[in-house]
């Protein structure tokens, strides 16, 4: 009769973590090298640079950082022309173009325009109040456009077509 029995495994298991643990003590330990660089600290209550961030912030340090600040602000006039100038203006008057710092507005009458140019210092006021006072210097308002009769590259000075029969 022998005195060995069969192997348990957990006495296989036991063996096998024993010879890990002197197989990893045998080699030698790796020394921790410090990354250079700012050391990582938490942020704490308030938001850090590295949290996520509102979109609006985003975009206005984009425009900073590519100067497109007079372009947004040009950009602006035509985008809020309804809240800056008031929905009732606005129903009859549109900007054209902004050259500058002359914004051209065409009233949809001739009574629209006379209104729009005495109103004129007012809407200076708004604009410069909400976009800022170096982007639209003068406004220059004029009425509808009657159609043009020139057909083409050339035309002849007079009054216009007329009837040529009899």
């Amino acid at each position: 009769m022998s005195d060995e029995r069969p192997a348990r495994p957990s006495d296989i298991a036991r063996a096998a973590l024993e010879a890990a643990r002197a197989a990893s003590a045998a080699r030698p330990k790796p020394t921790r090298r410090r990354i250079a660089g700012p050391r990582r600290t938490w942020s704490g209550p308030r938001p850090g640079a590295d949290d996520p961030q509102p979109l609006g912030n985003l975009v206005d340090s984009l425009i900073s950082q590519q100067d497109w600040s007079s372009r947004t602000r040009v950009g602006s006039i035509f985008g809020r022309w309804d809240t800056i100038v008031g929905p009732d203006i606005a129903s009859h008057c549109r900007p054209e173009t902004l050259t500058e710092g002359v914004l051209l507005v065409v009233a949809e009458s001739t009574a629209w325009a006379t209104q729009l140019r005495l109103l004129a210092p007012t809407i200076l006021g708004r604009l410069r109040a909400q976009v800022g006072g170096d982007v639209v210097t003068t406004l220059r308002v004029v009425g509808p456009t009657a159609p043009s009769w020139k057909k083409g590259p050339r035309s002849v000075r007079g009054r216009g077509p007329r009837d040529t029969y009899g």
